[in-house]
């Protein structure tokens, strides 16, 4: 399935990923509708074609309709590019439901998390409530605002649907924005999504003032949990090498534009989580967002022991997030446990 460029698109949510690929769709001349689920959002957006909340800076062409009417947003689309936070996609796709939506459209999701409450993955979350729709997840290395500033990055398209996802490949593809296919939806999706629990520990080696060698022991240690999880439940072991694990692991362990990395650090420095989601919350906050880790962790953690897999960097993040353990004190733990091999 081919889409032309009169073929219409919606994205729904208008974070800062969610208007990044909307101004991407839009450069290559697909009509695209950008959807966000707060009037006021909208309003701001509509007005100075600016998302001054999660993506300042980067003007939104004019072609790109802003709406908070997802019916509107959804009807006679091809493309549903669902770009809405884990915890909240599972009451939009309800709504969906409910909306005159195209029966062959392709559900893109680009959300890198865990549903709390299941431990499901956003793919199994869209099929429990769309039933067998067309389904595809791109995932990636893709902190936006250097994707929307035109810094070469690349990303992956995953489905089990071969032209699902070698459609997804040619509608998003340009020359800084390389698309590779895959199709191990649940690789793709695991390593997307427990990465951000793996940048809060990373995060936590900032806050105390550790340096490269414990970041570097954390990434690699990481690396080797998220696999171990992978292969028990089902993934192929290369995904985790590839650009959806150690690509993005990197990334989001690394960069300053990290959300996750930033909650870690601050958690680092003996921070409360609730001030810092809160603090991450106010208009003049240094990270803004949704910190998809947070909620993963205690998914993580969950699998780990559903799986009988030993994840002991995701249980301690887990028992600093939610059980109030000190992070020095979670690294002190880390580097006493027991001798082993690599």
């Amino acid at each position: 399935m081919n889409l032309n460029k009169e073929a219409q698109i919606a994205v729904l949510g208008d974070g800062g990923w969610g208007t990044t690929l909307a101004i991407l769709l839009s450069k290559k001349g697909y009509p695209v509708t950008l959807w966000g689920a707060f009037s006021q959002n909208v309003i701001q957006m509509n007005r100075a074609r600016e998302n001054k909340k999660f993506l300042p800076g980067i003007q939104i062409p004019a072609r790109i309709k802003i709406t908070d009417n997802l019916d509107e947003a959804a009807i006679d689309k091809k493309l549903l590019v669902l770009a809405i936070p884990s915890q909240y996609i599972r009451e939009v796709l309800k709504r969906l439901k409910k909306s005159d939506y195209n029966k062959n459209t392709i559900f893109l999701s680009v959300i890198k998390g865990i549903e709390i409450k299941t431990s499901k993955r956003i793919s199994e979350v869209i099929r429990e409530e769309l039933g067998n729709v067309k389904l595809a997840v791109l995932s990636g290395p893709t902190i936006a605002c250097e994707v929307a500033r035109g810094i070469p990055t690349v990303a992956v398209a995953a489905s089990g649907d071969l032209r699902a996802r070698k459609t997804v490949q040619d509608i998003f593809m340009t020359e800084r924005f390389r698309v590779y296919t895959n199709s191990d939806v649940l690789g793709v999706e695991l390593g997307g999504s427990l990465k951000n629990v793996i940048a809060i520990a990373c995060g936590a080696c900032d806050g105390l003032g550790f340096g490269t060698n414990t970041k570097a022991a954390i990434l690699a240690r990481g690396l080797a949990e998220i696999s171990r999880l992978g292969k028990a439940m089902g993934a192929k072991l290369r995904t985790f090498s590839g650009i959806s694990g150690l690509g993005d692991l990197v990334t989001t362990c690394v960069s300053l534009y990290s959300r996750n990395r930033f909650v870690g650090e601050e958690l680092g420095q003996g921070k409360q989580l609730e001030k810092i989601i809160r603090d991450m919350n106010k208009p003049s906050a240094r990270q803004s967002g949704v910190a998809e880790g947070i909620p993963t962790a205690k998914s993580a953690y969950r699998l780990s022991l559903k799986y009988k897999v030993d994840m002991p960097i995701i249980k301690e993040v887990y028992n600093v997030i939610y059980r109030g353990k000190p992070a020095l004190m979670a690294f002190k733990d880390l580097m006493g446990r027991s001798k082993k091999e690599e």
